[in-house]
């Protein structure tokens, strides 16, 4: 690590590609984070159009991960970075692959979107809480985001108590589809649906929870998940 005459740390080479990789997760988050957005809509909506964007831009997601992948390895390789510049790198690998799988979640709630022959029953999407899951899931990437952004463990924390909330809303969800199912028999091809966009976005919670414990071991150099597995 290099100083200058005050003690201060320089700017070096490596610094400005670790604020560029930090960005570059920035941008995927955003993205992932419209995606979800645009995949809500068309399943509430019946828009199949927004679905079929969602769809399509999947692409642009897929091409997003491989190029923060390879900036990673080529960190690895040119710089050889330790300590917490050797973590950040970590992280930013682990958190790339689960926004990556963010998207395809949210690229497979459009996939139903584009499925369904007609508009979903707004009461029984008001029971189940889609409105809510997907404004918690938004919300925990934005967190998410901004946590990683300032190296902030404590905000980053704040993500497991909406994923308990996600869960909550996911396990009520059978309840609430078999009562539905009791009067709807009919309905059965758009139950089992939303069954699965309930899943997926109960998924998707568990995904920025996977997220926050990276930044948790990026910023603290503590590793969560070995002390869930003790438990």
């Amino acid at each position: 690590m290099l100083h200058d005459e005050t003690g201060n740390r320089k700017i070096t080479h490596l610094d400005s590609e670790l604020e560029r990789l930090k960005s570059q997760i920035q941008e995927m988050g955003q993205l992932v984070q419209n995606q979800l957005k645009k995949s809500i809509l068309a399943i509430t909506r019946l828009d199949k159009d927004i679905a079929r964007e969602v769809i399509f831009q999947e692409r642009r997601v897929n091409a997003e991960e491989l190029k923060i992948d390879r900036d990673c390895e080529n960190i690895m390789a040119l710089f050889n970075p330790v300590a917490i510049d050797l973590r950040l790198v970590f992280a930013t690998f682990k958190i790339n692959s689960h926004l990556e799988r963010i998207g395809d979640n949210a690229k497979g709630i459009a996939r139903y979107a584009v499925e369904m022959e007609r508009p979903y029953d707004p009461k029984l999407l008001e029971d189940l809480r889609i409105k809510k899951m997907y404004e918690v899931a938004d919300s925990m990437i934005q967190d998410n985001l901004a946590a990683f952004a300032q190296s902030n463990g404590l905000l980053a924390r704040t993500i497991f108590t909406k994923d308990v909330l996600m869960d909550e809303i996911n396990k009520h969800s059978d309840i609430v589809l078999s009562e539905y199912l009791k009067t709807h028999p009919e309905e059965s091809i758009n139950a089992l649906h939303m069954a699965s966009v309930i899943h997926k976005l109960e998924r998707i919670g568990d995904l920025n929870k996977n997220i926050a414990e990276e930044i948790i071991f990026f910023v603290e150099a503590n590793v969560l998940k070995h002390v869930k597995e003790k438990i």
